[in-house]
C-alpha cells in the first residue's frame, strides 16, 4: 500500500490516519506508544516521527510506502 504526501514529510500518527489505520490521533498514539508499529523496519514509539517519500511503516502485518 502507498500514501502519497503533498508535503516534505508527514507525521507518523498522521501517516496512520490516512492509511485507515486508525480512526483518531488519539488511537495512533495508543497504538504507536505501545511499540506495535516499525518504521523503515524498525520499532519507533513516536507519533511525532516524520516519515518522508521512501519511507515505510508497518502495523499488524501491512506495510504502507510514503510517495
Amino acid at each position: 500500500m502507498e500514501i502519497k504526501i503533498k508535503d516534505k514529510f508527514i507525521k507518523l500518527g498522521q501517516a496512520m490516519k490516512l492509511a485507515g489505520f486508525v480512526g483518531s490521533g488519539l488511537d495512533a498514539k495508543i497504538i504507536i506508544k505501545d511499540g506495535l508499529v516499525k518504521v523503515n523496519g524498525e520499532m519507533d514509539t513516536r507519533r511525532g516521527r516524520k516519515l518522508y517519500p521512501g519511507d515505510t511503516f508497518e502495523f499488524e502485518g501491512k506495510t504502507v510506502t510514503v510517495r
